[in-house]
């Protein structure tokens, strides 16, 4: 089945670019500056996939000289809207020819991997990220866990999707996010633990470590099931 990014819809990308951390997203955030402070040493790093430039300016205030991409022109120009003196840049799908090799220190990229569909894909994507990398440099992929679509999340709802229950690695599967004032359904691609593994591999890369984070109960939110499943995988990926 074809394949079409929600994120193209001009309509949808003007009610993302709103969006921040609120609810289940606060998790999938809220460890990164301890992992990138274990992993990480210099401060160039890439936005891969960056959006409306969130994650971007997450970066900037960690105190990193971030550059963000995407292939969606609506949501460069929502961050450049927001952010007129970050640094965004529209890129054609997969093309990262204007960095050179082992140009940064970090690789980050948040949700975009829900968003790529084939395996063939993935893998050529993550050479090009290895490729821009420093040497001893790391790639994080922050990505939904396959529970995410057929649980209920203080952000998220799938309950009117139960066929998600059934989606193998590489299917399509639909999840609205309640945060947003735009309510249509999403659609991303499934990808389990095991199906990322191979991937990385594949790509020539190793996995470094793993962080599913939870809520707990200190935390500003009336967590749903944020508390016991985790919504979010973080893995950290170096060079194998």
């Amino acid at each position: 089945m074809d394949f079409r990014n929600s994120y193209a819809d001009d309509a949808y990308a003007a009610a993302y670019a709103k969006l921040e951390f609120p609810g289940t997203y606060y998790l999938a955030f809220r460890d990164l500056p301890a992992i990138l402070s274990r992993h990480v040493a210099g401060r160039k790093a890439l936005d891969f996939g960056c959006g409306s430039g969130r994650s971007t300016r997450f970066l900037g205030k960690l105190g990193f000289d971030a550059v963000g991409i995407d292939i969606t022109e609506k949501m460069i120009r929502n961050a450049q809207a927001i952010d007129p003196t970050g640094d965004y840049r529209l890129v054609a799908d997969g093309d990262l020819g204007q960095f050179a090799d082992g140009t940064f220190d970090l690789v980050m990229s948040a949700f975009t991997f829900d968003n790529v569909p084939t395996a063939v894909q993935k893998v050529r994507l993550f050479r090009e990220l290895a490729r821009v990398r420093k040497a001893g440099g790391r790639i994080v992929n922050l990505v939904s866990a396959p529970e995410i679509y057929w649980n209920e999340w203080v952000s998220f709802t799938t309950k009117d999707f139960p066929e998600n229950r059934l989606a193998k690695c590489g299917d399509q599967v639909r999840i609205i996010v309640t945060a947003l004032e735009d309510k249509r359904p999403v659609v991303d691609v499934i990808w389990p633990d095991d199906g990322y593994r191979d991937v990385y591999e594949k790509s020539g890369l190793e996995v470094i470590e793993v962080c599913k984070p939870l809520g707990r109960a200190d935390e500003p939110y009336e967590w749903v099931n944020e508390a016991t499943i985790a919504p979010w995988i973080i893995y950290v990926l170096g060079k194998a």
